[in-house]
Parts: C-alpha cells; structure tokens; sequence
C-alpha cells in the first residue's frame, strides 16, 4: 500500500477494502501521538491518539479531497481531539496563569539561573528540557512550532489545522521562535 497516496487509500476503503483503513493508522500513528504527547503527555497522547482515529474512521464518507489533504484533516481531528481533552480536564497552561494575574505575570516570577553558554548547549541536547521548554509556550504556539518543525506541514496547511489566515499563523511561528530564544538564553 506504500505505492498508494492517502487519497487512492481511502477510495480503496471506500470501495469495500476494509484493511486499507490500517495503512493509514500505521502511517500517522506515530505522527499524531507524537502531536498529542506535546500538547499534554504521553499516558494522555494514547487515549486521544485513539480517539483521533476513530472519529476520523467514523467520518471518513464526509472526507473530501478538494478541501484539504488526508494528512491535514487528521491533523484538524487530533487538534480538536486534543482541545476537547484539555477542555474536560481543566488542565492550566502557563498562559491561564498569567491572563489572571496581568500585574505580576509568571514570567516573571521566574528565577533567572544564568546558564553559562557551555551548560546551555548541554540543555539544548536534552530532550526532556526541551519538552519542558516547549511546554511552557502557549498551546497554540506549541502547535504550531510541533506541527511546521515535528510534523514537516507547511503554514499553509497549519493555518488550515487551526482554522487561521496564512499570516497570522507565520506571525505566531515568528513571536513562538523569538519566545522560545528568549527562554533559552
């Protein structure tokens, strides 16, 4: 089935072949686990990866291909998925947090630890900081950065995902890349 695109794939299924549905899964499970993980964390990642491609199995006859690749519609699915989770759980960000206290922002309550730029390349090496890192952006500044640098979409199909103009979400990426810099630093 790899000689196949998503699209000749789901015609196939459509068609009556229902195996070709778990050439899809097996493609973009890693990709939509990986997606959810960074937005909330990995015990959680499974149940809404899950849930991801059974909404998108239960909708698969509204799918249409002159609206959006394969790849992005599961993507929207996994992103709404994911909202949905958060939405029931309550779950803070950082951004909850400084939207209620605008005076005294988290931010800036922070303790600056000066990392010497040797200690900061070490960091830069560690994975676990870095999800701590991205972890404190917004959720829809992690989106974005997850979806262009991760997942390899396009702004244009990210806009898509998040139901944003082009440039606003080129605008987002930009003050995401100079947060994280000023993070980092």
């Amino acid at each position: 089935m790899d000689v196949y695109t998503d699209e000749e794939i789901i015609e196939q299924y459509k068609a009556g072949d229902l195996e070709a549905f778990k050439f899809l899964v097996l493609k973009y499970t890693s990709h939509i686990y990986n997606f959810t993980a960074r937005l909330t964390d990995r015990e959680n990642a499974l149940d809404i990866t899950q849930e991801t491609f059974i909404k998108a199995w239960k909708s698969l006859h509204k799918f249409d291909v002159n609206k959006a690749s394969f790849k992005t519609w599961l993507f929207t699915i996994a992103k709404n998925t994911t909202t949905d989770f958060l939405r029931k759980k309550k779950i803070s960000t950082f951004t909850d947090i400084e939207d209620k206290d605008a005076d005294e922002s988290f931010e800036n309550s922070i303790v600056d630890e000066d990392l010497l730029p040797d200690k900061i390349a070490e960091k830069m090496e560690d994975v676990e900081f870095l999800n701590e890192t991205l972890a404190k952006l917004s959720k829809n500044e992690n989106e974005i950065l997850v979806l262009h640098y991760q997942e390899g979409l396009t702004f244009d199909e990210i806009g898509k995902i998040l139901g944003e103009p082009l440039n606003t979400v080129k605008s987002k990426h930009r003050r995401a890349l100079a947060k994280l810099r000023n993070m980092l630093i």
